[in-house]
């Protein structure tokens, strides 16, 4: 976009409206930004409350939030599990299993009986711990006898069982020495590992991404003090989102992974936004006659509407996630969101008036070859009318690189994580594997079956007659009496192996029809069923929505569709790549993971969604700045190389950002953070220089005056939205 206060006649009377010096008069977020700028100390004040209210909860937010969650509201499996809690002891999914190995000899004998005894009475002291059932031979006690498992019943729902885990690993696994080693597993257990060491990944990344996020940063304003505006407005953004989830957690439970994506979702649109109305403020200030109210009024009324509408469409699209029925999509979802809202609401009133309050002094340690000042790139300018002569060449290579990039997803499989997502030495894992090697391939998946008293008979003949049962044990009656039995069956393969979906559907058909099927692992596949079923929905609801945005915001319904297209095609292309890496294995020594040989299936529904938001995000800024030039001028070529000379800069600086930080999730910690890492930061590198600097300003190009074309009765159905500063 271009500067329009130099635009104007220098005879254009002064406003009346806001402080002297506002040369025009200003819309709605051009009065907003003045109000705030007016009112620097209330609004400084009610932030610095804000932040500070809501950081006292902040360091909370590790232990506060859970990671259980990954469930299918209202699912067979779901039903089984609140069952067994409530009539059985405990004796469900997530209950914590006790593996204790002896080297040599029987383990239930000398020091192992003794580390068995200690161990009972280190769950028996925690009151989350139901009940704890004692090795059975022939379920829970191996044949050689050198492997035993302790079953502490869950006396807590799932997400407080996990904390219990916590609490109880590190006491347990001291309990190892002369032969004997004790690892506790379990479904409850596994999410406690995986979350401790998703929090160092974390951790990691965040000392990665924020030194690399300021070097680039400084590249792209030349300026130290404009370069850590950004980085600053983010912070207060997360800090409040930060301390507003854990104070939900009181209310309801949420995913401890609602705040890791909401940390980088934070820093990266965070620098988006401040990176374009930094980058406008300095150009409008730079404009003869200005002022800095009238510099922060045009800021806010070009700028700051393609923010407003950028967050708006990041927020819808996150919001489709919401039809999933799963306790962690939702959090995860809102955690996003509730993150968006705080860095919009510190974009749009925290930012205009510290840009104030500095003026010039933004500028302040600028590199030598700085022109801070300057709106118009002129690099971008030569890229945009090189386009504009070659609109054919670039645009074919361009779209042949990004199909050809997508063609794989469609080969691309899904199921959900399996045990390989845990670090070799976790806890969870190396009892997932004595287990096995005690009880067979199925035995850390044991199936749950829960039926009515007397349909036992019939459910234990049918478990044994089917090809994919190990073994069935006999029929538990309910503790409290209740006219229901629990029996539990090892499936012949390991948990993630595909076969099982296939026992546990022929047992839902054959068994009796009061016999609800359940289990940790028959809660995975519920899961990814109900995944399955919604990413459709999921899908076509984002797509709805983001075009109704565009719609809404440029009045132009050709280039709006072309707009959704086009992020469209990235994000294929950003799954395709998924295939090759996650599923084919190409890559995996050099990110340090062990291939799966598949993507998790809560992938394509979550991160569709967010790379959808991502890319919509650049779309907004380039075609709101094409649209700026469009209204300013009605001149295609205007249009399409101002576009790219006034927002190129700013894309390619907040792509380049956000692959910083999404690239680095990919550096450590467990496999799901590096497919969050990898997916996005790949997603974002094609749309942000393929598809926004290239394919875009192509299709802008060829299509010429039809883009802007709009229908009159969808004129005067919209709401009249202009970016031009007049």
């Amino acid at each position: 976009m271009t500067s329009s206060t130099s635009a104007r006649p220098a005879t254009d009377p002064p406003s009346t409206d806001g402080p002297p010096g506002t040369s025009s008069r200003p819309g709605p977020l051009g009065r907003l930004g003045l109000v705030v700028s007016a009112h620097r100390r209330v609004v400084a004040v009610v932030w610095l409350l804000l932040v500070v209210g809501l950081g006292a909860f902040a360091p909370q937010v590790e232990s506060r939030l859970s990671g259980a969650g990954w469930q299918a509201d209202g699912s067979e499996s779901v039903l089984v599990r609140e069952a067994a809690e409530e009539h059985f002891g405990g004796n469900a999914s997530h209950a914590v299993q006790v593996v204790v190995h002896s080297a040599d000899g029987a383990v239930t004998e000398g020091r192992g009986g003794e580390v068995l005894a200690e161990a009972t009475a280190l769950l028996s002291a925690d009151p989350r711990i139901a009940g704890i059932l004692g090795p059975q031979p022939g379920a829970t006690l191996s044949e050689d006898g050198r492997t035993a498992v302790l079953l502490a019943g869950a006396g807590a729902d799932p997400n407080e069982m996990v904390r219990a885990a916590d609490d109880l690993k590190g006491p347990l696994e001291a309990l190892s020495g002369d032969g004997i080693e004790v690892n506790p597993t379990g479904s409850s257990l596994l999410w406690s590992d995986f979350n401790e060491a998703n929090l160092d990944a974390m951790l990691t990344s965040e000392m990665i991404s924020w030194p690399v996020t300021l070097a680039i940063l400084v590249l792209a304003f030349g300026a130290l003090v404009a370069a850590g505006l950004p980085l600053l407005l983010t912070l207060a953004g997360l800090v409040a989102s930060a301390g507003s989830l854990v104070l939900i957690t009181f209310l309801v439970p949420v995913s401890v992974w609602a705040m890791n994506f909401a940390m980088m979702f934070a820093l990266a649109l965070g620098i988006d936004y401040a990176l374009f109305l930094v980058v406008r403020y300095r150009a409008a200030r730079a404009a003869r006659g200005s002022t800095p109210h009238s510099a922060v009024a045009e800021t806010m009324d070009t700028a700051g509407k393609a923010v407003l509408l950028s967050g708006l469409t990041v927020l819808v699209s996150l919001s489709a996630v919401m039809v999933v029925p799963a306790p962690a999509f939702r959090s995860m979802a809102g955690g996003i969101m509730l993150a968006v809202v705080f860095v919009l609401a510190a974009t749009l009133t925290l930012l205009p008036l510290v840009l104030v309050a500095l003026d010039r002094r933004i500028d302040r340690f600028s590199l030598p070859w700085s022109r801070g000042s300057q709106h118009r790139s002129p690099v971008f300018t030569r890229w945009g009318e090189r386009l504009w002569r070659r609109p054919v060449l670039f645009g074919t290579a361009s779209l042949a690189l990004l199909v050809a990039l997508a063609v794989p997803a469609v080969g691309l499989t899904t199921a959900m994580p399996s045990i390989k997502v845990l670090p070799a030495e976790a806890s969870a894992r190396v009892g997932y594997g004595l287990v096995q090697d005690a009880f067979g391939p199925g035995a850390p998946g044991t199936l749950q079956i829960v039926a009515r008293s007397a349909d036992a008979p019939a459910t234990v003949a049918g478990l044994a007659a089917d090809p994919g049962i190990a073994a069935a044990m006999p029929a538990v009656p309910a503790e409290d009496g209740t006219d229901r039995v629990l029996i539990q069956a090892v499936p012949t393969v390991d948990p993630s192996d595909p076969g099982l979906a296939g026992t546990v559907a022929r047992l839902r058909a054959d068994l009796p029809p009061s016999a609800l099927v359940g289990g940790a692992a028959v809660e995975n596949l519920d899961l990814e069923a109900q995944l399955d079923e919604s990413t459709p929905l999921v899908i076509g609801i984002v797509l709805s929505l983001g075009f109704l945005l565009l719609v809404i915001a440029l009045q132009a319904p050709v280039i709006a569709l072309l707009g959704t297209l086009a992020s469209l095609l990235s994000t294929a292309a950003a799954f395709g790549v998924a295939r090759s890496v996650f599923q084919e294995g190409i890559g995996a020594d050099l990110f340090g993971f062990e291939p799966q040989g598949f993507l998790d299936a809560w992938a394509p529904v979550f991160f569709f969604a967010m790379i959808f938001a991502i890319a919509m995000d650049y779309t907004v800024f380039l075609l709101a700045s094409a649209k700026e030039h469009w209204e300013r001028t009605g001149d295609a070529r205007t249009a399409m190389v101002g576009a790219v000379a006034s927002s190129g800069r700013v894309v390619f600086a907040a792509g380049a950002v956000m692959v910083a930080v999404f690239f680095t999730f990919a550096l450590s910690g467990p496999l799901p953070p590096k497919e969050m890492g990898i997916i996005l930061g790949v997603a974002v590198l094609l749309d942000a220089f393929l598809v926004r600097l290239v394919l875009l300003p192509v299709l802008l190009r060829l299509t010429g005056r039809a883009a802007w074309w709009s229908p009159r009765w969808l004129t005067r159905a919209l709401p009249a939205v202009r970016f031009a500063h007049d």
